[in-house]
């Protein structure tokens, strides 16, 4: 998904459902995930900077994807020299991730939902 950071949150929103036909699938501080209504799986995160956002780090991202397996990404891309942005870790509400820097320079953020025991 790509991340479209901006300072002017509801007017972004408003381009993306009015203009382009996105439906909000989440809405946080800071964020909103946006999907097609013709195609669901065409998402896109809308991000802006507020001091009480869920995720301040969505601004840093310019890409998000999601993987089956986080922890097999992470220890391929140390094993390959990636540049490793920022660490794995567990994010409170329920994704387990890592940032790394593709070869055109962006961030991407790689994640897995968390699955709890069973």
């Amino acid at each position: 998904m790509p991340v479209v950071v901006t300072e002017r949150p509801a007017e972004t929103r408003a381009f993306y459902e009015g203009f382009l036909g996105f439906r909000v699938a989440m809405a946080e501080d800071g964020m909103l995930m946006l999907a097609s209504r013709s195609t669901p799986t065409t998402q896109l995160i809308v991000a802006w900077p507020s001091p009480t956002a869920a995720d301040p780090a969505v601004i840093e991202v310019d890409v998000s994807v999601e993987v089956a397996d986080v922890d097999a990404a992470f220890a391929r891309a140390r094993a390959e020299g990636r540049e490793i942005v920022r660490g794995l870790r567990d994010e409170p509400w329920g994704i387990r991730r890592f940032f790394v820097r593709d070869p055109a320079g962006r961030t991407i953020n790689v994640a897995s939902h968390i699955t709890p025991d069973a």
